[in-house]
């Protein structure tokens, strides 16, 4: 086989969509169970940062919440609306930066999320804290933010590797992703993800996407929490999205999800 493409993986939604779309109902579910154990609130208004495909605008706008929603890539924004104008939902969607988003209007919402780690994509610290900044701006009192992303241990000196598999269609999606230990001295860490998609008629086609994320502890992110003063720690979770699986906010675990409180 020929060498990979170089594609960002954002530029083709629908095998990216194919992905990572088979938890989307857990996700949803697991919003919603947050919501009615810490949510001061009774809305079911949501703001979804960098909303990719809209695979979860779509579902929970079938659930009956209010969605909007933003990211940076146009074509993830056009496969977002697309499918849900497709589904008869409606929904705001409109391209903007995590760090810096203006909303189109006064909506102000009960909850906010960013599951899967792409609060990690903001490489300063600066932009970090102006996300939070922004959230909580938007929030309704009680509101929650929840923030999903991978820990990474400053010591270890091997890669980590993670692979998934997914059809739909006819279109097969093999996704094997790669990260490596973060640079000396530095918080970033190099990330290759390589999609193998496999089209109904056999052809077959391989493509790579490489980038860079920074990177946190337990520690580097509870400071961040500290420096910002705009959210309380509710709970903590991680990537089972299950609303009674409890973890403690360490690095016992490289996956974490934050269940904030806007204070």
């Amino acid at each position: 086989m020929p060498a990979p493409v170089q594609i960002h993986w954002y530029d083709t939604p629908l095998y990216y969509d194919i992905v990572f779309d088979t938890d989307t109902a857990k996700e949803a579910d697991f919003l919603e169970a947050l919501c009615r154990r810490h949510g001061r609130g009774r809305g079911r208004s949501v703001l979804e940062l960098a909303c990719g495909s809209g695979r979860l605008l779509r579902e929970m706008a079938v659930r009956g919440w209010k969605v909007d929603g933003f990211d940076l890539n146009p074509a993830m924004l056009d496969f977002a609306r697309e499918r849900l104008d497709q589904a008869g939902l409606r929904a705001r969607i409109w391209r903007d930066r995590m760090e810096s988003f203006r909303l189109p209007g006064r909506a102000r919402y009960d909850l906010a999320h960013c599951l899967v780690s792409t609060f990690k994509y903001l490489l300063r610290e600066e932009d970090a804290l102006a996300c939070l900044d922004r959230v909580a701006a938007v929030l309704k009192p009680g509101g929650l933010f929840v923030l999903g992303l991978h820990l990474t241990d400053p010591a270890r000196r091997t890669p980590t590797h993670e692979r998934w598999t997914a059809s739909r269609d006819g279109i097969d999606v093999v996704c094997n992703t790669r990260t490596w230990p973060q640079r000396p001295g530095q918080r970033f860490e190099p990330i290759r993800s390589r999609l193998r998609i496999t089209l109904p008629d056999g052809e077959t086609r391989e493509q790579e996407t490489r980038w860079e994320s920074r990177t946190y502890t337990a520690a580097q992110l509870k400071r961040l929490l500290r420096k910002s003063g705009a959210f309380t720690v509710l709970a903590c979770h991680d990537f089972h999205h299950d609303v009674e699986i409890v973890r403690r906010f360490d690095d016992e675990y490289a996956d974490l999800v934050l269940v904030l409180g806007r204070r």
